[in-house]
């Protein structure tokens, strides 16, 4: 706790709180942090409720962003505490609301002020998230749990681990329809139930999550898979009913058998919840997303064993090739960045080719291992037979030529350039390309070490250049 009240952020937040009280004004801070706080947790951030409304809060800051004054929200940019030079500090400030009819199922179409801290609460999404603290009490040393306001249970839900919506679920889900995803992601990552009449709640409005905007369900998701327990999360997903809404593509791998002498573990969803299970608290979002995508083409292309054939076994023929599709179009519905999108859909495409591994060419292997990122190529490798037979041959292996590999064996300089078959009389075009690529393995492959041997090479496999173009860029 001692290292939690030195922090600059919590620093900031109670400067806030201070210079709102000196004016007159209630102010605590609200949310996540309290509940983390009580957790032992360190807070990410700090908000702040108070009864002064914008304008007031805006007049006793010398510097405030109005984000979403017409909500009652402002932002006060407080200095670093002891750091003049570093960035301010950006401190959340509420003022205590009531909210009207959300007729968009995500905002409110109007809100109220209000000077009563429970009337504020009550309109909040859950109970472990509705508590506050008075920060001046806390940070003269009163025991935290003195300093806590708690109108509507959080304290007792946070004990028994139990995530509750404030008062009617039903009215909260409708009123915010991301509340929904929320609720999973919380329960998830904190390893709390969530209380049986929320998620009857949850599931008898489901179907509405497509309401909320594609990047809003995306950063959800991907919050899920990178917060922690991300199996749970997807477990939660699939009996709240959200999963076919939101990735009804991954629902679909529910009983999809596989061949048990390559996954003993069970069919394609069982496999996938054990590598979201491998997830560790802060990993990529593109890693995670490839662990969660890896095998989504596998139940499009399902075959059984052929009963006429003795011995055959199941087979997903051509599954990489439709995962990549299927992929695609799931980063592109909801509106990944082109940068993350390529990199996820390069971990679906490429998560097979680790079963050549021993036999590539040294080229073929550089060129894999050139492949952006290829550490995330290596976790999903491992995560992949960790999840299925357990054989981590070809991972070790993989491993061991990586890291004994050099920038100089991975992407040497070029022997040949095109600028070096422009000048031995070739015609720029198509055949460039491939004239280009054989010259580089070649040289990858050790069988080339130097220009002239190389456009030796390529003279005799390609052909001498053209005479006539030869002579006119000579002269």
């Amino acid at each position: 706790m001692q290292k939690i009240i030195q922090d600059s952020k919590y620093r900031a937040a109670l400067d806030t709180v201070r210079t709102l009280r000196v004016a007159g004004f209630q102010a605590f801070f609200a949310g996540g942090s309290v509940r983390d706080l009580l957790l032992g947790h360190a807070p990410k951030d700090f908000d702040v409720a108070t009864d002064a409304v914008p304008e007031q809060i805006i007049a006793l800051f010398p510097r405030t962003e109005t984000v979403g004054a017409h909500f009652g929200v402002v932002l006060v940019l407080q200095p670093a505490p002891g750091d003049e030079d570093a960035a301010p500090i950006a401190i959340e400030v509420a003022t205590f609301r009531h909210d009207g009819v959300y007729s968009d199922g995500r905002r409110p179409d109007s809100v109220r002020y209000a000077t009563d801290p429970r009337e504020d609460v009550e309109r909040r999404d859950f109970t472990i998230n509705g508590m506050l603290l008075d920060p001046i009490a806390f940070d003269s040393g009163t025991e935290i749990g003195a300093c806590v306001l708690d109108f509507v249970g959080g304290r007792d839900d946070l004990a028994s681990h139990v995530l509750r919506a404030i008062g009617d679920p039903s009215t909260r889900f409708a009123e915010d329809k991301l509340r929904m995803l929320r609720a999973v992601r919380f329960a998830a990552r904190l390893g709390f139930e969530i209380d049986p009449a929320t998620l009857a709640a949850i599931r008898a409005q489901a179907a509405s999550i497509d309401q909320v905007s594609a990047e809003r369900v995306r950063d959800e998701l991907t919050g899920m898979l990178t917060q922690g327990n991300a199996r749970r999360a997807f477990e939660l997903l699939d009996e709240s009913g959200l999963l076919a809404h939101v990735l009804p593509e991954a629902l679909r791998t529910h009983g999809v058998e596989q061949p048990p002498q390559y996954h003993p573990e069970g069919d394609v969803w069982i496999h996938t919840m054990l590598l979201l299970e491998k997830l560790k608290p802060g990993s990529s979002s593109t890693l995670s997303w490839g662990a969660l995508l890896h095998d989504i083409g596998k139940p499009a292309t399902y075959q059984p064993p052929d009963p006429a054939v003795p011995g055959d076994r199941i087979r997903f023929n051509g599954h990489v090739e439709v995962g990549v599709r299927m992929a695609e179009a799931i980063l592109a519905r909801l509106r990944f960045s082109n940068e993350d999108a390529e990199q996820i859909v390069a971990l679906v495409k490429n998560h097979m080719r680790f079963g050549d591994i021993k036999s590539m060419r040294e080229s073929t292997l550089a060129r894999f291992f050139r492949l952006p990122q290829f550490e995330e190529h290596l976790a999903l490798h491992w995560m992949d037979c960790s999840s299925s037979h357990g054989d981590l041959t070809l991972y070790n292996f993989a491993c061991e030529r990586f890291n004994a590999a050099t920038p100089e064996t991975i992407r040497p300089k070029l022997l040949v350039t095109g600028r070096d078959l422009i000048a031995a009389g070739y015609r720029p075009g198509t055949q460039f390309k491939e004239m280009l690529e054989v010259a580089e393995d070649a040289q990858l492959e050790g069988l080339v070490t130097d220009r002239a041997n190389a456009l030796k090479m390529l003279r005799e496999r390609f052909g001498a250049p053209p005479q006539a173009f030869s002579t006119l860029t000579s002269a």
